[in-house]
């Protein structure tokens, strides 16, 4: 999922000013004429498929122009789909993808509704298999980006202690916001001591330290985005984990003690 930030809205726009209406249907706002668009867009989730379209559509004039790029898009989307079946990738069955590295670790984050109550998980695989589920930090009035930036951050500090014990690591997020804040935007916001154009960066004393932390870990880790509910199974079980942070209201981040029965719990609320 990718979540609506400006940054984002700017890589499919010359200006905030110059959208089109095939741009519009895909934040699901209905014409540029509406006032309020762009406030009520930011902070919501589209798919990636979404977003990816939505930056295609980026200076195409013309109902018959933009239409055509959605067709486009659409052929492209079902030959990805046909091969994934071919090569056995068939999104709708769970997999386990988590060879390469010594520890995969698979985090998450989920609010119910968007701002609300929320939660973050983290699955450790362990040589391919699974080692350890995490869940916590649980706010009553939280935001899915906030659950996505702690989970993250847990991450790295799970990260850190395996690469003391002489593992190679890689960190699997399925939210391109936390990605981009800790290893692209802070970049540039620290160079602006802490500001950005347009308004106050929101979660930053969480995003401050998660890129410092990443700062120090970056050269021997490695971070990668992960296409949310796509069948993964550590991607899954991360997921499940947010959810049953919010049931259980744990405030602290704490190691899952229950019998790990990977069917029972992939069975459980997703987030």
């Amino acid at each position: 999922m990718q979540i609506i930030t400006e940054e984002f809205l700017l890589t499919g726009l010359k200006s905030l000013n110059h959208i089109n209406k095939s741009q519009l249907i895909l934040l699901n706002e209905k014409s540029p004429a509406e006032k309020g668009w762009k406030d009520r867009v930011l902070g919501q989730q589209i798919s990636d498929a979404r977003a990816e379209l939505f930056v295609l559509l980026k200076g195409v004039s013309g109902d018959k122009n933009q239409q055509a790029v959605i067709d486009d898009f659409k052929k492209l989307q079902g030959h990805k789909k046909a091969i994934e079946k071919i090569e056995g990738r068939d999104i709708t069955t769970v997999k386990n993808d988590n060879a390469a590295v010594d520890i995969k670790i698979y985090c998450d984050g989920g609010c119910v509704p968007n701002p609300g109550e929320s939660g973050s998980g983290v699955a450790i695989y362990h040589d391919g298999k699974l080692h350890q589920l995490w869940y916590g930090l649980y706010d009553d009035y939280g935001t899915n980006n906030t659950a996505e930036l702690n989970a993250l951050q847990q991450s790295l500090l799970l990260a850190e202690k395996e690469l003391v014990n002489g593992n190679t690591v890689e960190i699997l997020c399925d939210s391109m916001y936390s990605i981009n804040c800790i290893s692209v935007w802070a970049i540039g916001w620290e160079k602006k001591g802490w500001t950005k154009k347009g308004g106050e960066i929101k979660n930053l004393d969480i995003i401050k330290e998660s890129y410092s932390l990443y700062n120090t870990l970056k050269s021997k880790i490695k971070l990668s985005h992960i296409k949310a509910h796509n069948g993964t199974e550590g991607n899954e079980l991360a997921d499940r984990m947010t959810m049953y942070t919010i049931q259980k209201k744990e405030s602290t981040f704490k190691c899952y003690d229950e019998p790990v029965d990977i069917a029972k719990i992939l069975k459980m609320r997703a987030g």
